[in-house]
């Protein structure tokens, strides 16, 4: 048995984690009732930060700077099974056709041999809950590459302070400002993290960029980068537009409560520039799509289909890596 300690809603399947009503950690039921908390005026519409006796909140409410949120993505589907086709494929060759069998065989893998991954439709986008599609990747470049770098008709920029963006505390991720940067490094390898913007820093009918590089150049499979039509409490509706500098790769993923799910799989770009050098992700908002850019080239669109209406920026990173976000503005 679990229960909220933000709401007092009790749950009994054990494997439950997150409220189901508020997106508040669920707590183990103890023998005795948590100690009672007075308050002394009703509770406010707007979300405020909770006294919660027993665990700490799924998210961090916090007026007047952004708000962040973590969660810990899926495991991994097996690749047992390409093992033991690949192995029972050579055995029918070289029982067959001999060793010249073989070698035809062998000159010609398909490239997921080689990759480890099986290549997907770029723009396929799955709900599969609890499975947020972070395993289908696909290792060619996007059909719909363009090699534009026209300016935005939008001329007026507006650049926002990431040194208020550190929040007083965090349970997922240790983040800082130093040197112009926000320095963002999740406590957790399995989750990924979130900082939102507050509702004055909208991204719907605007460009939104960021510049964000990997500071020591480690592994990530889900990625870091930019948040844009984002409910002010994170990752309950909104977009993440976020690459891995390392493979060269990018990806769009939506979310909703406790979900994470693929808008367009990884795809590689050579837009990217490779290793810990700065990397310039923007997203312009249109009235019929919203294109993304990196480094000043369009490499993808989409429509949007699961934006918040008043939605936010915000920043994105995950893993046990460091990231750095600096020149986050807002071009209207």
């Amino acid at each position: 048995m679990k229960i909220c300690p933000r709401c007092q809603k009790t749950y009994p399947d054990d494997n439950l984690n997150f409220c189901l009503e508020d997106g508040s950690v669920l707590s183990p039921m103890v023998a005795q009732p948590p100690q009672t908390v007075q308050v002394s005026q009703p509770m406010p519409t707007q979300p405020q930060p909770a006294v919660q006796p027993t665990a700490p909140p799924a998210w961090n409410v916090q007026p007047q700077q952004p708000q962040a949120y973590s969660m810990q993505p899926p495991k991994k589907s097996s690749k047992t099974w390409i093992w033991v086709l690949l192995i029972l494929g050579l055995v029918v060759i070289v029982c067959g056709g001999g060793f010249a069998g073989f070698i035809y065989w062998a000159a010609n893998l398909p490239e997921v041999a080689a990759n480890g991954n099986t290549s997907t439709n770029n723009s396929g986008s799955t709900t599969n809950k609890g499975n947020f599609s972070t395993t289908n990747s696909s290792t060619s470049n996007s059909s719909t590459s363009t090699s534009s770098s026209s300016s935005s008709e939008r001329t007026h920029l507006e650049s926002l302070d990431l040194s208020k963006w550190v929040p007083d505390s965090s349970s997922y991720a240790d983040v800082e400002f130093t040197d112009g940067e926000l320095l963002v490094r999740n406590k957790e390898k399995k989750y990924y993290y979130v900082l939102a913007g507050t509702e004055s820093e909208k991204s719907v009918d605007a460009d939104s960029i960021v510049t964000v590089r990997n500071v020591v150049n480690f592994d990530t499979n889900l990625g870091y980068g930019i948040v844009f039509h984002s409910k002010p409490t994170p990752l309950q509706q909104g977009y993440a537009f976020v690459i891995d500098a390392k493979k060269q790769r990018y990806r769009v993923v939506h979310h909703t409560p406790q979900n994470e799910d693929a808008v367009i799989n990884w795809t590689r770009s050579d837009a990217i520039l490779a290793g810990t050098q700065s990397n310039t992700l923007e997203v312009r908002d249109k009235p019929d799509k919203i294109e993304l850019y990196i480094n000043g080239k369009m490499v993808n669109s989409i429509k949007n289909e699961y934006g918040y209406p008043n939605g936010v920026i915000g920043v994105y990173s995950s893993g046990a890596l460091q990231v750095a976000f600096k020149d986050l503005g807002i071009r209207r």
